[in-house]
């Protein structure tokens, strides 16, 4: 199987390579923006499969396509909004969320092997995919939780909620008033539950609110410190992974 890996940030690449090394997927070619791309498709055997990041340094990733007209099958590699991720989910088409879980890789790659011959090519309407980038599937959110407090429930409205987050396997709702409330949810589970646009994943640990955020810092490791309004129980760091996204989110 003919593979390549296009993404801008290349630790992220060679991290992706050596995840599918592990799984005996060899991705020799790793392409880094959408002009080295777009050259390296018009003079090359177009692959079988594409690990394709949506953002690159010099666009999105889209423009490569209206360039050339490209019919391998594509794995999007992203952290973009949930709508986005469930539009490609009811399009057939796969997605890892970064940072890339090793088992959810192995998921992805057998599911494009189950679905085509290893030499079939896919066809992909990437004018439809962009249209779902720019025009979101209209969808309900969720407005307030339940918990349990006590023998009572209670009922938290969403923007209420500073930041939610999971320790000692539990999930955790901080309101702005200073407390915290046991969720029924997972984290993984909020990703369909949490308006995108308020809501941002920014760790495997944290989702913050942006209107709690107060300030943001720089952190090691090419990182951001998040400063919320209320919540300082512990430090609300946004993964080096995530911290592009998080940015162009922001905006």
């Amino acid at each position: 199987m003919n593979v390549i890996i296009i993404e801008d940030e290349k630790p992220s690449a060679r991290r992706l390579q050596r995840m599918l090394n592990a799984i005996d997927i060899n991705a020799e070619t790793m392409l880094h923006s959408v002009e080295e791309a777009v050259e390296w498709f018009q003079n090359n055997a177009h692959p079988d499969l594409i690990f394709l990041d949506i953002q690159l340094s010099d666009g999105l990733s889209f423009e490569i396509f209206d360039a050339v007209d490209i019919k391998s099958a594509v794995i999007f590699t992203t952290a973009y909004d949930e709508y986005a991720l469930q539009a490609f989910k009811l399009n057939s088409i796969d997605y890892l969320l970064k940072p890339i879980d090793d088992q959810d890789l192995k998921t992805a790659v057998d599911k494009f092997k189950n679905r085509a011959p290893q030499k079939q090519a896919v066809t992909l309407d990437f004018n439809d995919i962009k249209n779902l980038l720019v025009n979101p599937i209209e969808r309900e959110y969720k407005k307030r939780f339940s918990v349990k407090v006590g023998q009572h429930l209670k009922l938290i409205n969403i923007e209420d909620i500073e930041c939610v987050y999971s320790e000692n396997k539990g999930t955790y709702a901080f309101t702005k008033e200073g407390r915290n409330y046991l969720l029924d949810s997972t984290l993984d589970q909020l990703e369909n539950e949490l308006e995108p646009h308020v809501f941002f994943r920014i760790s495997r640990k944290f989702y913050v609110n942006v209107n709690a955020i107060k300030d943001m810092v720089s952190y090691t490791n090419s990182r951001l410190q998040i400063k919320l309004n209320t919540y300082n129980e512990q430090d609300v760091i946004v993964a080096r992974e995530r911290v592009k996204d998080f940015k162009n989110w922001l905006e």
